[in-house]
């Protein structure tokens, strides 16, 4: 039973990489002269998104280096009203240790977005066993609700999936809940050890899990479970991914909940968006809407985010994955990683409001 900690200190607490991501828009990184940049992580996101928009107490744990680059990181940390557990590095002026860069542009219609790294000597790789205090953290904290980290962590060096899986054994002698979005990147893993690396990794760690929020080529590839051919049934059918919830039960009985997105992308900026749940044995599906993309990267965190919200809240399974729908939609409308929306928001569309103007 998913049995969730009443009170705490933090209500969420994530681990993961910090990263800016540079955006030149719908200009290709080959013709473009200005760029925005992101303060970014799929786990930050989460975080970010629990405390702006769902006005939850939150805390990141995470690498961060002292220089501009980290320096901008902070600030985006602290305007988003996260608690900041860090893990200091000295940068030698030269070559680092830095912090990770992706370049994505948004893409256009037919033209899909691009998405590549800089994660060359990146801090957060370097972190290990030892290197964070958990204790001191949920001590200080005054205990933890929830842990969240993810794939894209775990995929950085041969240490990283060592210190989530000390992070989780914390939070599970706390009392926590723990969470992990599998975010299988084949470029990522590729480098890492490949796909046989990939799945005995993530499934050391998802043996501590209780919520895993992936989809099927994540469950696939990721930890290895059989399941149909997705681009066959469609990727609007859940049946694809309710059919692979017996192995998960079966090959992983710790896991009590795995929700994902559901989305068929037309064309760059207009997707048909749903999202399920299962939880238990039981599932949930959400509506199905079609979506006007501004800029797509996010959304399955924001889908994540109101979805822990709403289980944090005593929702009804029902209602939890309707808000993460919702939340996850309104994000692809903002520019950047990161919410801009409003809890008032998200509750009427998750009740059906429309984009009808607002006087």
């Amino acid at each position: 039973m998913l049995t969730i900690p009443a009170e705490g200190g933090l209500d969420f607490l994530a681990l993961g990489a910090m990263v800016n991501r540079i955006d030149p828009g719908r200009i290709p990184f080959r013709k473009a002269t200005q760029c925005a940049i992101h303060v970014s992580g799929g786990e930050f996101n989460c975080a970010a998104n629990l405390s702006d928009c769902f006005g939850m107490n939150t805390g990141i744990a995470t690498a961060m280096v002292n220089y501009p680059l980290g320096d901008l990181i902070k600030e985006r940390v602290r305007a988003m009203g996260v608690t900041p557990f860090y893990k200091e590095f000295e940068h030698n002026g030269v070559n680092g240790p830095n912090m990770a860069t992706v370049y994505s542009d948004q893409g256009c219609g037919v033209r899909a977005p691009v998405v590549f790294y800089n994660r060359s000597n990146e801090a957060a790789a370097q972190l290990k066993p030892g290197d964070i205090d958990w204790k001191s953290i949920f001590e200080t904290a005054g205990g933890v609700r929830w842990f969240h980290s993810g794939g894209i962590f775990a995929a950085l060096s041969s240490t990283t999936p060592a210190v989530i899986i000390e992070g989780m054994k914390a939070a599970k002698d706390a009392g926590a809940i723990v969470s992990f979005d599998l975010n299988y990147r084949a470029k990522l893993w590729q480098i890492s050890g490949g796909l046989d690396t990939c799945q005995s990794t993530l499934r050391s760690i998802v043996e501590l899990c209780d919520v895993l929020v992936g989809n099927e080529e994540d469950l696939q590839m990721g930890l290895g479970i059989k399941g149909q051919d997705v681009e066959a049934k469609g990727k609007l059918d859940p049946s694809a991914f309710f059919g692979m919830m017996e192995g998960v039960a079966k090959e992983l009985p710790n896991v009590k909940a795995v929700a994902t997105t559901l989305r068929e992308v037309h064309n760059t900026n207009r997707h048909s968006w749903s999202a399920v749940l299962w939880l238990e044995g039981e599932t949930f599906q959400a509506p199905q809407v079609e979506l006007g993309v501004f800029d797509r990267v996010g959304g399955g965190d924001g889908f994540a985010s109101g979805l822990i919200y709403g289980l944090l809240s005593g929702k009804s399974p029902e209602e939890a994955l309707r808000l993460g729908w919702a939340h996850g939609a309104l994000l692809t409308t903002f520019p950047g990683d990161t919410t801009m929306a409003s809890l008032s928001q998200v509750e009427a569309f998750a009740a059906g409001g429309s984009a009808r103007i607002q006087r």
